[in-house]
């Protein structure tokens, strides 16, 4: 990924030109742009205006299936980042204080409607979009500077991005769905985005790419690629974030209420966190800050500041649920440490510069700050070197009476693994199946074979399908590091 130190500010112009073929990301940004005035104007924005913007950037109706009402909140989301880019940094200045500035990002939020409607793809990918007083928070808390690289990994619609950007941090952004990754690219139009998974964000990214401050809020408890309900996803996002964060470096993440250090299901997976970076606030935030974005389920603010805790089994003290975000607000200032140190090699350099006298001296002077690409380095590999076997599961070939049968490798031996910690299974249909000799050898780090690290219990076979394993006892995957496991399993 590259990266610049702000956006353009020319997105805040005049609607994009129409066409018959437009994308879902173009119309969005157009019915964004109808929506701005309002908010300028301080005009509530009713489901009437809402549904005016849409149809004409549509050029359609809901009815008729030309856009639907989480595509219409999503505009309402990318005007109010418009909104911010335009007068922002002004409205910040004029409050003074976090506590001023959240009051008034909360009487914009308010111009809102509130969202009552869901989409599939909302569903699948939880896109609940932080409410942007909760954001303002959350920004607080991260204490960012113009020295700062910002990495947000689930960048949604922007309105972690932007109050990131107004801060003057260099914005580094990722979104898997497709529609909200084009809609970033039209919003931040100097920023590259990529779209990764961020549950595995460490694994690729670039590697020149070091961020000192993570924003989030991963989804809760949903996977790309994968059915159902995952309940350590929430852990995978934040894990990953963790490990390509700067040392010194800062994480704030908004997740779900039980996501909690003195949650016993959570306890040794966050003692897992502290050996690389130690929880410094925790706190649980009431369902009604959420209310406006279409749910009402408590969530909590999570920092992790880069540094190995002195006791990864202490944590600090629980401090109740925060009924609102000024609430919440107040606590960080009470109970957050200062940040630390970053190696400055690792931020990025400050140079004062002349404020532009317009958006087009703006713009001008943000492309020429665009640094060269850098090109992504090829990860080094070697082939697994293993041996081709026959054999079946069982006992010498013969199943035994129930539905499941162990699972271990069958078609290939690996010299020198070791067993998986945990009993894995598989099914008896699958097991009375010799699964056939594989010739394909991935290329893998050469740490992972030279640790000696590789369970024997791993690739077997090559099929094209992915399987899940289900393990009787329901033990969970241990990570060797805070980056995201390899998820191929040849089987």
């Amino acid at each position: 990924m590259t990266l610049i130190s702000a956006s353009a500010a020319a997105s805040a112009a005049a609607p994009r030109p129409l066409g018959s073929n437009l994308e879902p990301a173009d119309a969005i940004f157009t019915a964004a742009s109808l929506l701005l005035p309002h908010l300028e104007r301080g005009e509530r924005v009713d489901a009437a205006a809402l549904r005016a913007a849409m149809e004409t950037a549509c050029r359609g109706s809901d009815a008729a299936g030309a856009w639907d009402w989480k595509t219409a909140y999503d505009a309402c989301e990318a005007a109010t980042v418009l909104f911010l880019r335009k007068y922002g940094r002004a409205l910040f200045r004029k409050a003074g204080s976090s506590a001023a500035r959240l009051s008034a990002l909360s009487k914009i939020a308010n111009l809102l409607p509130t969202h009552t409607r869901r989409s599939t793809e909302s569903q699948t990918f939880q896109q609940f979009s932080t409410p942007i007083p909760l954001g303002l928070v959350a920004a607080h808390a991260a204490a960012i500077t113009p020295a700062d690289r910002v990495l947000e990994p689930s960048a949604g619609t922007g309105l972690l991005a932007i109050l990131a950007e107004i801060a003057g941090g260099a914005l580094v952004l990722n979104e898997l769905a497709d529609t909200r990754a084009s809609l970033l690219s039209l919003l931040f139009p100097a920023i590259p985005v990529t779209r990764f998974d961020a549950a595995q964000i460490d694994d690729h990214l670039d590697p020149a790419v070091t961020p000192s401050v993570v924003l989030m809020n991963p989804p809760f408890s949903a996977m790309a690629n994968v059915e159902g309900r995952m309940a350590d996803a929430a852990y995978r996002h934040v894990a990953s974030a963790l490990a390509r964060l700067a040392p010194g470096g800062r994480l704030v993440a908004i997740t779900g209420a039980s996501f909690a250090p003195e949650n016993p299901a959570w306890r040794d997976a966050f003692i897992q966190l502290q050996a690389r970076g130690r929880v410094v606030f925790s706190a649980v935030i009431d369902g009604a800050v959420y209310a406006k974005h279409g749910t009402t389920i408590e969530t909590r603010l999570t920092v992790i500041d880069k540094r190995p805790a002195d006791d990864p089994a202490v944590f600090p003290a629980a401090l109740g649920v925060a009924p609102d975000a000024a609430t919440l607000l107040g606590w960080l200032d009470d109970h957050l440490p200062t940040r630390l140190a970053v190696d400055p090699s690792l931020t990025v350099p400050t140079v004062a510069a002349s404020a532009p006298r317009s958006v087009r001296g703006y713009v001008s002077r943000t492309a020429k700050a665009v640094p060269a690409a850098v090109p992504m380095a090829e990860p080094e590999g070697l082939p697994l070197a293993y041996e081709t076997q026959d054999g079946l599961a069982g006992d010498g070939g013969r199943l035994s009476d129930g539905i499941y049968e162990e699972y271990g490798l069958q078609a290939i031996r690996i010299a020198g693994s070791q067993a998986h910690p945990t009993r894995l299974v598989q099914s008896a249909a699958m097991a009375s199946v010799a699964p056939p000799k594989p010739s394909y050898r991935p290329h893998l780090p050469p740490t992972s074979m030279s640790c000696c690290r590789m369970p024997s219990s791993r690739p077997s076979s090559t099929r094209a399908k992915r399987t899940r394993t289900i393990s009787p006892d329901r033990g969970r995957w241990t990570p060797l590091s805070m980056s995201s496991p390899p998820r191929a399993r040849m089987q």
